[in-house]
């Protein structure tokens, strides 16, 4: 199926290795992967083979998909940028309650608010106050751990802002509206994950009433009034939104999206007080690791979309719950938004549709079956990205902000030991409720 049918097998290698660079070399060598100079030296080593290949070998068709890409990845790039800035200007000071009630009603504004303003924008806006509401507790690893399956990761199931994978749903055509649909299956794994967390925690605490002296739920009720400044953008925040769903809706020429959300990061930035970013930690590193990488990605998955594009029918995946567990089984390990559009590229290409352009919109046209598919990669790339920490990008986040404030969180397999008790057992249930 056109340029994909003419690609030799292995320009998919740059992509895997890339992929399992950004997996194992932050465990295998923290130091050297913690500078973004040399996370950009890996994106180059992946991606330079993938532009030769491309623009030399296949000439004007393989330039184009190259733009393309670059196309996708400045329209990616510009919304995390606006999210980014705009909520680091915004503070939420004093603290709540740590009662089990009190952090089970913040991990479900969490998950709501998640699809507002991101999966990364709630988490950096949340996990301070709801760290020190519980900063009394001996025990408190466990509401991290739920906090990233909740807020860092499932709640961002219902709109294109809630998750990347979403958004680059979004740009290849699945309208604004559509991931609404997903509220059954939001609903079910929210719901059901509040109300296990609420058990464990009364649990906990009740078991540190008896081992501590003292009353640790009056010690937990002591709290200082929550405030929040910045309030003004929260108006930032409804225009990104705003030129978002325009876009969306009306079909604005490429450019005219970007500069809109170029321009109200960069009015956001100028007018928010530097004193509040300065409160929130806020530096521009995490933004640039995100951009460097997803640099990369962008370029070494064009052969590797247009591969799976062509050669759909032998990969053996076909039914919706095949879709589902297939695109979270790479999302607990791999990057999530990647692995989406890997997986919306097969569905496509059973479908006898081309990647090209916004392509989702075809293949959700298609009907009830390919609909199906689609709520298949999509809860399966977000939801199955809390598996592991480094299953999508705020996981890591939450993890290091915890620990520099004193909570000893578990290891890279202890989190999964957590995630194979509590998660697997639900998408299990999300299988025979909603996949079958």
């Amino acid at each position: 199926m056109g340029l994909g049918a003419e690609l030799p097998i292995w320009t998919i290698l740059p992509f895997v290795g890339f992929l399992l660079s950004i997996a194992l070399l932050p465990l295998a060598v923290p130091r050297l992967w913690d500078k973004n100079a040399n996370k950009a030296i890996v994106a180059a080593f992946f991606s330079l083979p993938v532009v030769l290949v491309l623009a030399g070998r296949f000439g004007h068709d393989g330039a184009h998909q190259l733009v393309e890409r670059g196309q996708e990845y400045v329209s990616f790039i510009l919304l995390l940028t606006a999210l980014f800035v705009i909520t680091g200007g915004i503070v939420v000071r004093g603290s709540l309650s740590g009662t089990p009630l009190m952090n089970t009603a913040i991990l479900g504004l969490g998950a709501v608010l998640a699809n507002i303003i991101g999966t990364t924008g709630a988490s950096v806006l949340l996990i301070r106050p709801l760290l020190r509401a519980n900063a009394p507790r001996e025990r408190k690893a466990h509401i991290v751990v739920f906090f990233i399956f909740v807020v860092s990761n499932c709640g961002g199931l219902l709109t294109p802002l809630g998750d990347p994978p979403l958004f680059l749903g979004f740009l290849k055509g699945v309208p604004f509206e559509w991931t609404l649909s997903l509220w059954k299956e939001w609903a079910f794994v929210i719901v059901a994950l509040l109300v296990i967390f609420n058990i464990w925690d009364q649990r906990v605490l009740n078991s540190e009433e008896l081992a501590r002296p003292g009353s640790q739920l009056e010690e937990v009720m002591h709290h200082e009034p929550l405030r929040i400044e910045g309030k003004r953008n929260v108006v930032f925040l409804a225009a990104v939104v705003a030129a978002i769903f325009a876009a969306g809706r009306t079909g604005w020429p490429y450019g005219v999206q970007e500069a809109a959300l170029a321009v109200l990061a960069l009015a956001a930035f100028v007018v928010t007080p530097a004193q509040l970013r300065r409160d929130n930690r806020f530096t521009w590193g995490p933004i640039v690791e995100v951009a460097v990488l997803f640099a990369g990605i962008f370029v070494t998955m064009a052969p590797a979309l247009l591969l799976v594009n062509a050669h759909a029918a032998s990969l053996g995946v076909r039914e919706p719950w095949h879709f589902f567990w297939a695109s979270g089984a790479l999302s607990s390990f791999l990057d999530n938004a990647p692995t989406y559009l890997t997986f919306a590229a097969t569905a496509a290409g059973l479908n006898g549709i081309a990647v090209e352009g916004r392509y989702m919109a075809e293949l959700l046209a298609q009907g009830d079956a390919a609909a199906r598919v689609v709520t298949a990669v999509s809860c399966g790339s977000v939801m199955m990205g809390a598996n592991s920490y480094i299953g999508n990008g705020p996981n890591f986040m939450v993890k290091a902000i915890a620990e520099h404030a004193g909570v000893r969180m578990p290891s890279f397999l202890g989190y999964m030991a957590y995630s194979l008790c509590i998660l697997i057992p639900l998408f299990v249930a999300v299988t025979f409720l909603f996949m079958l």
